[in-house]
């Protein structure tokens, strides 16, 4: 049975991404009490920092799941994990670029003609090489990326893109605008990334909210007076429009510097 016949039996799909800042420690935190509550269809963590093959069997392998493991080959650094009750048509653990592929960014899980990318973008605030890293990445991937949108596929690209585009994205646009994940070069390939075919689904049903932010700083104590960025994002290709229903940020999950998003879908619209 295809991915897409099974897809087909469903009436929704819920789909939530969270950058957990270390799997081991985001357990001791309640993150699979948080599973057993959501419910979701996918689960799909970034930041995970971790090897499966060293880990618990109840993180590995949590009861009505299975989950699909990228690790950096440095240890205790990146990676990413999808927990989905739904076994994938195909599984692959990169875009074939060794340099970003070895650091377990990518987890991406094929249904029939719908991909689900699960992606940590990498953070260029460690100094000129990792900007000009990160600038690489993003060009890539979103050629990459074109290439599916041209053969006809359905895309979701989730997860910590570590890139903020718009001035109430974030809690100060003026100070911010020279920091990494803020900088116009990145604000201008995510308006480019949306104007080639991608909708950021919060801002689609959440135009005008302010101060809805993911990520805070530890250092600043800013979630305290959420001093926040968003930079977690669930993105989808226009032919999944009509598929969309509620996208949210729960703000008050904690366990992460992070908190998840969620996106829930009709894949029979």
């Amino acid at each position: 049975m295809t991915g897409l016949t099974i897809w087909h039996q469903v009436n929704a799909m819920k789909i939530i991404s969270w950058n957990v800042n270390g799997i081991r420690s985001c357990a001791q935190k309640g993150l699979f009490d948080f599973l057993a509550k959501e419910n979701p269809d996918f689960l799909c963590l970034q930041e995970h920092k971790a090897h499966p093959d060293l880990l618990e069997n109840s993180i590995v392998s949590p009861q009505g799941f299975q989950s699909y493991w990228s690790s950096a080959q440095r240890k205790g650094y990146s990676g990413v994990v999808t927990y989905t009750r739904r076994t994938p048509d195909e599984v692959r653990y990169g875009i074939g670029l060794q340099k970003y592929d070895a650091e377990g960014r990518f987890v991406i899980l094929r249904y029939g003609d719908l991909l689900i990318y699960n992606v940590y973008f990498p953070n260029g605030s460690a100094g000129e090489d990792r900007h000009l890293f990160k600038q690489e990445f993003l060009q890539k991937f979103a050629f990459h990326l074109k290439k599916q949108i041209d053969a006809g596929l359905k895309v979701i690209v989730l997860g910590d893109y570590n890139v903020a585009y718009l001035e109430h994205d974030v809690f100060d646009p003026v100070r911010l605008s020279t920091i990494s994940g803020f900088l116009p070069i990145e604000r201008k390939w995510f308006g480019q990334f949306l104007k080639d075919g991608f909708i950021d689904t919060f801002r689609y049903l959440h135009p005008d909210e302010k101060e809805r932010y993911s990520w805070w700083s530890y250092q600043e104590n800013a979630r305290m007076v959420n001093r926040g960025w968003r930079i977690d994002h669930i993105c989808v290709t226009q032919n999944l429009k009509a598929a969309i229903r509620s996208a949210n940020i729960l703000e008050d999950q904690m366990g992460s510097d992070h908190c998840p998003v969620v996106l829930e879908m009709d894949l029979k619209a």
